[in-house]
Formats: C-alpha cells, sequence, structure tokens
C-alpha cells in the first residue's frame, strides 16, 4: 500500500506527496521513460541528476526481453539498472493493442506475436500483475484494453466494460505489501458517461492510484482537456491521479489545473534525439542552419551540462555529424527542463500562486510554439 498526502491546493490543482518501497515522489511530478530499463541516451545517474525522483519501465517489453524472471533473477529492476528510486510499470496493454493483426483479445487476455521474433505470448490481467511483481515496480498498472481513435460509443462502451472486468482480476492477482500500490486505470474515450462509469467501477473495485487512459491518442489537446474537465473530479480526492502517455508542456500544466498529478511521456527523450530543445523562449530545432554560429546557451535559464558548457552552435555541428553526445547532451537538457518546470509548478502551488503561472505559461506557450 501506498500513502499519499495533500499539502496544497488551488482551485483544482493539488501539491502532494506519494511514498513508496524505494522513495518519496513530490506530485505533481514527470516521470522519464525508461521503456526497457533505460532512459534513452541517459546513464541512470543523470537522470536522477535532472531531479527525477522515479521512472517508468514497461511490462510488454521487458516480458520478451530479457524476461521478467531473469530481471527477478538480478534483484529486480531496480537493481538490473541501477536505479535506487521508486518505479512505474505499464502494463503492457498499450503496446499488446497496438501490435494490430499480430494480436487476439479474448475475454482471457491477449494472445499477441512477438515484434522481435514472432513467437506467441498470453498476456492477461494475472500474467501482467505477476510480471509487474517480478520487476519488483512500487506502482504496478492494471491490466486494461485501449482502442484506437476514433472509435465509435458502442467499441469504446465494450472495451471499457471489459477493462473493467480485468481490472478486478489485477487486483485480485495483486501482491499488497507496505510501500507497494497497485492503479486502476480510467477508461471511456471521449464520452463523459463512461468515463462516469468506468472511475464508479473502479473506486468500488479499491486502487492505491487512478489513472486517466485513453488520451494523447491523437484527439488534440482542446478535446483531451475537454475530457479532463470532468474526469478527475470523478476519482477519490486522497489518491494520485496519472495522466498516462502526457506530454507537451502546455499538456502537463493544462492537467495539473485539472487535478492531475503525475505524467510520463518519451517526447523529452525522443525529442532530443532528432535535435529539438525545449527551452524557457520555446522549442528550438537545433539542426536548423541558423544555429551554425550561435555562441549563446541553449536556455540562460537553464543547469544542465549542455547548457552550462556548449554553444548551440557546438550542438548544432554535433547533430550534422550524427555524433551520439548530441543525443546525450539534448536529451539531459530536455528531461532537466520537465523536471524544473514540475518544480516550478510545486513551487507555484506552496505559494497559492499557480493560477497566474498557469495564465503566463499558457499564454507563453500557446502550441508549443517553436523557435
Amino acid at each position: 500500500m501506498l500513502k499519499f498526502t495533500l499539502s496544497h491546493t488551488e482551485k483544482k490543482a493539488r501539491r502532494g506527496c506519494l511514498e513508496t518501497a524505494h522513495g518519496i515522489v513530490q506530485t505533481p511530478a514527470f516521470m522519464p521513460v525508461g521503456t526497457v530499463g533505460s532512459v534513452k541516451a541517459m546513464l541512470p545517474e543523470s537522470v536522477r541528476e535532472t531531479g527525477a525522483e522515479i521512472i517508468l519501465g514497461n511490462t510488454y517489453h521487458l516480458m520478451l526481453r530479457p524476461t521478467a524472471e531473469r530481471v527477478a533473477r538480478f534483484g529486480g529492476l531496480h537493481r538490473f539498472m541501477n536505479w535506487p528510486g521508486p518505479i512505474l510499470t505499464d502494463s503492457g496493454g498499450f503496446q499488446v493493442m497496438s501490435l494490430s493483426g499480430l494480436r487476439k483479445i479474448t475475454e482471457e487476455g491477449v494472445r499477441f506475436q512477438s515484434h522481435l521474433d514472432g513467437s506467441t505470448h498470453m498476456l492477461s490481467p494475472e500474467r501482467s500483475m505477476d510480471i509487474q511483481y517480478l520487476l519488483d515496480a512500487d506502482i504496478t498498472m492494471a491490466f486494461d484494453e485501449c482502442v484506437s481513435f476514433p472509435a465509435d460509443k458502442q467499441t469504446v462502451e465494450k472495451s471499457m466494460r471489459r477493462s473493467m472486468r480485468w481490472a478486478a482480476r489485477s487486483k485480485a492477482a495483486f501482491k499488497d505489501r507496505q510501500g507497494y500500490g497497485l492503479f486502476g486505470i480510467v477508461q471511456g474515450g471521449m464520452f463523459r458517461d463512461l468515463r462516469a462509469e468506468s472511475a464508479e467501477t473502479l473506486k468500488k473495485i479499491g486502487f492505491d492510484g487512478y489513472a486517466i487512459g485513453g488520451l494523447a491518442v491523437g484527439e488534440g489537446q482542446e478535446t483531451m482537456f475537454q475530457v479532463l474537465d470532468y474526469t478527475p473530479d470523478f476519482l477519490p480526492a486522497d489518491k494520485p491521479r496519472y495522466l498516462m502517455g502526457v506530454g507537451r508542456p502546455s499538456d502537463i500544466v493544462g492537467a495539473v489545473w485539472r487535478g492531475v498529478d503525475m505524467f510520463d511521456c518519451v517526447m523529452p527523450s525522443r525529442s532530443g534525439r532528432t535535435g529539438q530543445a525545449f527551452t524557457s523562449h520555446g522549442v528550438l530545432n537545433l539542426r536548423n542552419a541558423r544555429h551554425a554560429d550561435d555562441e549563446t546557451p541553449l536556455d540562460e535559464a537553464c543547469d544542465c551540462p549542455a547548457c552550462r558548457w556548449y554553444t548551440r552552435g557546438y550542438l548544432h555541428h554535433l547533430f550534422r555529424c550524427g555524433e551520439i553526445l548530441s543525443s546525450m547532451l539534448l536529451t539531459w537538457h530536455n528531461i532537466r527542463f520537465y523536471q524544473n518546470l514540475m518544480f516550478q509548478i510545486r513551487q507555484a502551488l506552496e505559494n497559492g500562486a499557480f493560477e497566474p503561472f498557469y495564465d503566463q505559461f499558457m499564454s507563453r506557450w500557446q502550441h508549443d510554439r517553436k523557435m
């Protein structure tokens, strides 16, 4: 079981603290994504230096390679990858649903073919709980079904109700112990009544936290915010709320304003590997020729190694040459930017000043403007 404490609230926005077996997470929090036990282009120690307190791993990928059983023999994912802090593991549901023609969904679970070698596997709520237990995840996610967007209401309703039955099976299979917790996942697409039904079902089952799934799947920010205008209100106030797979800086600030506590997204690391840097002034594309002679840092407000020690001109040169160091420096910078953003959000909430922070940020970052 997990301990979650709220210290400040401002309208719907919340400042809290989540206590796990492997440490404390200050919320609102952003989790860098370490899908296969590694945040791409980063040492675990470097991820820690950005201010990250918790990272995300993935059941689907780790069950295939190196296998959860092998990770367990190494003492769990924390020891295997040298990350002493908390870890949340995705249940694998999103990944297996994305395999399209390579999987078959039944009430039992999902039978699928590995994208690595074509071998056949079954992932059920029980197997997902077992894998996440072997990985020693501090936060385990219930196994759910994810439908593609857009989808008609009948399809979404059928999928959501199957996910709720799987949620009950996940809860029954979960091995509860101090410092560890299980999150249920609210589904229901863009339909308010289905979201309400899903949340009510999950509350009756009872979870240590509640995630909002099925967003950031192509619906656009305006539609996502419409769903977030009401969905967090359906959830218990004394439990953490996690918006899965989100997102851009303005997505995060907008979701905090609507009552969300936790986030994850590949965007800062993926953007770093493609030459895009998030800065206090907007998004920079270091591949652009205009940076070739620029002697200024990426962001004068940032204290990461890329900003302290290197110029935009040098970083541009590294990307033009295809040097691995370019991905390392830009990923470090982007994750540091995200962690600093979360620090600023928490500070604003502590000072009772999140509303003006929200207004200023959303105005400045409208559509996450490019530079």
